[in-house]
């Protein structure tokens, strides 16, 4: 189907006048109507017929000119869609970040993006550093958030250091080591509470203890979740060894204290990664720009 002479049809019986189709359109009455007469050969339907000085539609014509505005009412949603894609402002993101970046940072990040581009879907899937990588090679993310040990990666993927982030030891404000400066021995003495076996920060802890040549620290408490974790210790019971950025909020309100302690100065690197040589989706890219600008805080 001539779909330029389904144009002209259609332009021509809405204006219900060829003269009119010519001024908007800019083309000449003469090509108007012999493209519409063609038209009108191909299908062997007629379309238009005269009435007085002017056109009317036959039934074909009016049928015809229904299923053309639905056509190029289509065209025009495609056309705006193509646009809004091409500017990030539609499309989906899928996310993989591990704990920390997932409950204590990509809320914010995600937020913030969500008021800018509010017709993107976003979706984050939390796991562990390995598999935040491996759901990033196997294009189930789009991006990988993780929040951990500086790690060698896959020369397929492109990683970029966002910031580094204490790892602190806290306690209650009544704890004997609230505030104080202790040895590391010292403070492995107190029972902990931490999340349970493949906590990242509880490995390193034990990694920590194996280098001074230190038993392994007593984990009294053992909780899926961090937060659970964090309440234990507000509330009276043990020490924990966490981010700055889980408990920085309690420590300044004085709900936990911290302990300084010597030899212990470890952080946690906070990335961002995609697929090396690969070229982002403009509502991907739009993202890890507004994630960068969170970084130099430029943020809203």
């Amino acid at each position: 189907m001539n779909l330029h002479a389904l144009r002209l049809f259609y332009e021509t019986a809405s204006l219900g006048s060829v003269t009119r189709a010519s001024e908007k359109l800019n083309i000449s009455q003469p090509a108007i109507t012999a493209q519409i007469k063609k038209f009108e050969q191909e299908l062997a339907l007629p379309l238009l017929r005269r009435e007085g000085r002017g056109i009317a539609l036959t039934e074909a014509g009016r049928e015809m000119h229904r299923l053309a505005g639905r056509l190029f009412a289509a065209e025009r949603r495609i056309e705006d869609f193509a646009a809004s894609y091409a500017s990030g402002e539609e499309g989906s993101v899928n996310i993989a970040a591990t704990y920390l970046p997932a409950n204590f940072l990509l809320p914010g990040w995600i937020a913030a993006f969500k008021r800018r581009h509010e017709q993107v879907e976003l979706s984050v899937t939390t796991t562990h550093a390995g598999g935040a990588l491996q759901r990033l090679l196997d294009l189930k993310a789009d991006l990988a958030v993780y929040g951990g040990q500086p790690e060698r990666h896959s020369d397929e993927i492109e990683a970029e250091e966002l910031f580094r982030d204490e790892l602190w030891f806290v306690v209650a404000p009544e704890h004997r080591c609230a505030n104080r400066v202790v040895s590391l021995a010292e403070m492995m003495r107190e029972p902990f509470v931490m999340r349970g076996e493949g906590s990242s920060t509880r490995e390193r802890l034990f990694a920590l203890c194996r280098t001074h040549g230190l038993p392994t620290p007593r984990v009294a408490l053992a909780f899926s979740g961090l937060p659970e974790a964090i309440r234990a210790v507000v509330a009276g019971y043990g020490a924990n060894f966490v981010s700055s950025l889980v408990v920085r909020d309690q420590v300044a309100r004085g709900e936990l204290c911290r302990v300084f302690v010597e030899d212990a100065a470890l952080q946690n690197v906070i990335a961002v990664c995609t697929r090396r040589g690969e070229a982002l989706s403009p509502a991907a890219a739009n993202l890890l720009e507004l994630i960068r600008s969170f970084k130099s805080g430029a943020a809203e």
